[in-house]
């Protein structure tokens, strides 16, 4: 019986079709369904309130995009097998299966040194068994080991369906018009030079609107001082009630929250237990807010007041600077933190957070954007383009920041 082709209607695109039975059976997977329940942006929703998005989503609009990028290039004489377009799309559908609850904010929290990335490469490896062996393509693509290189640029690199999708749904929900670009138009322009993903000399200035558009969402949305404080206030709420959960403290949490909060993890406990990544694979957003909620009247001062100020979005202030803080600042923050709570001085790092944020739009050392000329001479976008000082763009921008309690200023 042939596949009955399926479709979704997607708010930026329209309707979009799932183009075949394998890729079908994998988003029905439970382990891609639970993506429904991690959130795209995190807590951005208390900045924009309409970034209420998810991973399934975004992973579904990423595979849409590749399909017609593969259909551009089919058209313009690129040879492209169905069996590597099919291993493409997988390869797209699936690269944030990785993601745990709150998408980046926690990052490295729930696992130690393993990011999403690695963790979405033992997810695929793991659906690969499971239907026999038939995504050895799509991990190829995804690893970058498929002798066609250009494949795994549509899926990682500068300008890949992922960003694509992102940022034009990203902008969508947030409600921030700086972000959206013209995938049409980007689709329609790209092509394949040598062995390399490139674009048409005609769609410059599109690709530099792409740029430009991807530097303003970091600054206005990603880096927004007020997203900043929420989720570093959820990643200290976490680390806090990891600590305790260390000293044998039982803290109220569904089975897989525990399961992750009593034990230490690595990348190696994914290799080789497979029950780790199952329990992974159930762990969402919810089970993470249903605890914080109850941590709220926790007797610990610190577990309870980040929990409370969460729950009651009472945010911590977020002061940017372009220069380090000086440390006498920074003590007499810390030292109000005590006084307040009565707590011990190493306790009042939960509640004040010194990092750094840098936004880098365009990175001309990793994956190039090829701009192709009518001659069908290849250059980089930063030496062709006449209208955009790529220079201002590629550059790394660094800031420094500091979170705290509105009271401790």
């Amino acid at each position: 019986m042939a596949f009955k082709r399926k479709i979704f209607n997607d708010p930026l695109y329209g309707f979009i079709t799932i183009p075949d039975e394998l890729t079908f059976s994998l988003i029905e997977h439970p382990m891609f369904q639970r993506l429904r329940r991690i959130s795209q942006l995190g807590l951005t929703s208390m900045v924009y309130p309409g970034a209420l998005h998810t991973r399934f989503q975004h992973a579904l609009g990423a595979m849409h995009l590749m399909t017609q990028a593969i259909e551009t290039l089919k058209i313009k004489g690129v040879n492209i097998t169905d069996h590597e377009t099919q291993g493409a799309i997988i390869a797209i559908l699936l690269h944030d299966i990785g993601h745990g609850p709150f998408s980046h904010a926690l990052e490295n929290c729930i696992v130690q040194d393993l990011g999403h990335e690695e963790i979405s490469k033992y997810f695929i490896s793991h659906l690969n068994q499971e239907f026999n062996n038939s995504l050895k393509t799509a991990i190829e693509v995804f690893n970058n080991t498929y002798p066609v290189p250009f494949l795994h640029q549509l899926v990682s690199g500068q300008l890949d369906m992922d960003r694509m999708d992102y940022l034009m749904r990203d902008s969508f929900y947030t409600g921030v018009s700086e972000g959206v670009i013209n995938t049409d138009r980007i689709l329609k322009m790209i092509t394949i030079a040598g062995d390399s993903l490139a674009v048409e000399a005609k769609g410059i200035y599109s690709i530099e609107k792409f740029i430009v558009a991807r530097r303003l969402m970091y600054w206005q949305v990603y880096f927004h001082k007020t997203v900043l404080s929420a989720e570093y206030m959820l990643v200290n709420v976490l680390k806090r009630a990891k600590f305790l959960a260390n000293t044998g403290e039982k803290l109220f949490a569904s089975p897989n929250f525990a399961y992750f909060l009593d034990n230490q993890f690595t990348k190696f406990n994914f290799m080789d237990k497979s029950e780790t990544l199952e329990v992974f694979a159930e762990l969402d957003d919810a089970e993470i807010m249903t605890s914080i909620k109850n941590w709220v009247n926790h007797p610990d001062v610190v577990l309870s007041t980040i929990s409370k100020s969460l729950i009651e979005r009472r945010l911590f202030r977020v002061i940017i600077s372009n220069t380090p803080f000086e440390e006498s600042y920074l003590e007499s923050i810390r030292q109000k933190i005590v006084f307040k709570l009565n707590i011990p001085q190493s306790e009042a790092e939960y509640l004040l957070t010194i990092g750094t944020i840098s936004n880098n739009a365009y990175d001309p050392l990793s994956h190039k954007i090829n701009i192709v000329d009518k001659a069908g001479v290849i250059r980089d976008i930063s030496e062709f383009s006449d209208q955009l000082n790529i220079s201002v763009y590629s550059g790394t921008v660094e800031r420094h920041f500091v979170c705290f309690p509105k009271w401790a200023e």
